[in-house]
C-alpha cells in the first residue's frame, strides 16, 4: 500500500484527515487555497462522537482544555419561555462527555499544531486531479504537480474535485436560509452555557466559551445572495424584543466581526465517497444543514475511519471501498435528520404549526430527548493500530 497523500482543503476535516494519515505512518501535504479560513471568527459545538474522533487523533485532551462544557441551557421561545432544558450532566452520564463549545479558530489552531511545520500549504490553489498510473494520483498545484498514492478531497461544499468526479450530480443547493454569526468582543455574564431560541421563521442561539466570550448565530429564512448594508443593525432590528441575553450578545459584538453565509447542503446524496484513489471527506462528501451541530463531527468521523481503513486493507482502493461503505450510510442519515430538524425548527412560520411544535417539545421527557441525541452522538472510533 502507498504511503503518500495530498489533502485538498485545510479546514477541520482536511487537517483531521492529515493528522490521521500521519498517525498511521503516511507522508501528507495539505493544500489550502485560502490564507485565512472563512469561518475563523465563529464557534463550534463538539458532541461526543466528534470528541472521540479527536481522541483517536491524539488531540482530544488539548481540545477539551480549550473548550467549555454545555451543562446548562436548552431551547426557548422569543419571549423567554422554556421549550426544553438541556441536562448536560445526564448526557455526560450517557455518553461520557457533555457537548463542548470552542472557537472554531482555536480548534483549527490545535489541529494545525498537531502537524509538522510545512505540512499545510496555504494560499495554494489545487487544480485537476488525475490518475497517472495504476497506483499514483496527481494534483496540480498552481502548475506544480504533486504525485501521491492517495488524494483526499476535503475542499468543502463547493468541492471542485467532487464536481469533476460526479459531473451529473446537481451539487449543493440553497437550503432557504442564511446564518449570521460572530464571537462577542468581550465577556458576558451569561446564565447558561448554550441556548437555542426558535421564533417564526428565525432562530437565535449562543455558545459560551471558557474566557466568558460567546459565539452567537442567527438563522433567517432568506433567498440566496441576500445581504444587508449593516448586518448587525439588521439583527438589532429583528431581535431587539427577544429575551435576554439576545440583545446583550448583539450589543457585545463589533459590526466588522459579523459573518454572513448562505446555508447550502448536498440534498441529493452522492453515490460514492470514493473513486479510485480519491476519497471525498467532510462537506465535500455530505454537506448538511447545521441544525444538529454535526457537520464538523461527521468530518472528524470521516478522518478517523479513513485512516483506520488504510491500516487494515491490502490496497488503497480496497481501503476506500471500506471507507465508503462505513461512512456513507451514517453521514447521509445524519444529513437527512439535520434537514428534518430544520423543518421543525426555525423554518416553521405558521402560528398553528409553531404552537403544536412547542407543545410537543414541552411534553417530551428529558430522557426521551437524550435518547434522540444519542442516535447521533453514540459513535465509537475504529482503532488506528
Amino acid at each position: 500500500m502507498g504511503r503518500t497523500a495530498v489533502v485538498v482543503g485545510g479546514g477541520i476535516g482536511g487537517l483531521a484527515a492529515a493528522i490521521g494519515l500521519r498517525r498511521i505512518g503516511w507522508e501528507v501535504t495539505v493544500v489550502e487555497r485560502a490564507g485565512v479560513l472563512d469561518d475563523a471568527g465563529a464557534g463550534i459545538s463538539l458532541a461526543a462522537n466528534g470528541l472521540r474522533a479527536l481522541d483517536a487523533l491524539g488531540v482530544g485532551e488539548a481540545v477539551r482544555e480549550a473548550s467549555r462544557g454545555q451543562y446548562t441551557g436548552g431551547t426557548r421561545t422569543p419571549g423567554g419561555g422554556w421549550l426544553a432544558r438541556m441536562d448536560g450532566a445526564e448526557l455526560e452520564r450517557a455518553v461520557g462527555t457533555p457537548i463542548m463549545g470552542i472557537p472554531r479558530a482555536t480548534l483549527h489552531r490545535l489541529l494545525h499544531a498537531a502537524l509538522p511545520a510545512g505540512t499545510l500549504l496555504t494560499g495554494a490553489e489545487a487544480g485537476p486531479v488525475t490518475q497517472i498510473g495504476p497506483g499514483t494520483v496527481r494534483v496540480d498545484r498552481g502548475g506544480t504537480p504533486l504525485a501521491a498514492d492517495l488524494v483526499v478531497a476535503a475542499d468543502g461544499i463547493g468541492s471542485k474535485i467532487r464536481g469533476r468526479l460526479f459531473p451529473a450530480h446537481p451539487g449543493p443547493l440553497h437550503s432557504g436560509s442564511a446564518v449570521l454569526r460572530a464571537v462577542t468582543a468581550q465577556p458576558l455574564a451569561l446564565r447558561t452555557d448554550f441556548e437555542l431560541t426558535w421564533g417564526r421563521g428565525a432562530e437565535f442561539g449562543h455558545i459560551a466559551f471558557p474566557d466568558g466570550r460567546a459565539e452567537w448565530h442567527a438563522v433567517l429564512a432568506l433567498p440566496a445572495g441576500t445581504r444587508f448594508a449593516d448586518p448587525l443593525a439588521e439583527l438589532h432590528r429583528r431581535f431587539h424584543d427577544w429575551h435576554d441575553p439576545v440583545p446583550a450578545l448583539l450589543d457585545a459584538t463589533r459590526p466588522e466581526d459579523v459573518l454572513h453565509h448562505d446555508i447550502g447542503e448536498l440534498r441529493t446524496p452522492l453515490p460514492s465517497y470514493a473513486v479510485g484513489r480519491i476519497a471525498l471527506l467532510g462537506d465535500a462528501a455530505h454537506a448538511m444543514t447545521p441544525n444538529l451541530g454535526q457537520g464538523a463531527c461527521q468530518a472528524l468521523e470521516d478522518a478517523v475511519t479513513l485512516a483506520a481503513a488504510l491500516t487494515t486493507e491490502p490496497t488503497v482502493e480496497a481501503a476506500l471501498v471500506r471507507y465508503d461503505a462505513e461512512r456513507r450510510p451514517r453521514s447521509q442519515a445524519v444529513a437527512k435528520a439535520a434537514r428534518q430538524a430544520g423543518r421543525m425548527g426555525h423554518q416553521l412560520a405558521h402560528p398553528l404549526a409553531v404552537a403544536l411544535r412547542n407543545t410537543a417539545m414541552r411534553l417530551t421527557p428529558s430522557r426521551t430527548a437524550v435518547r434522540m441525541i444519542l442516535r447521533h452522538h453514540a459513535w465509537e472510533p475504529p482503532g488506528l493500530g
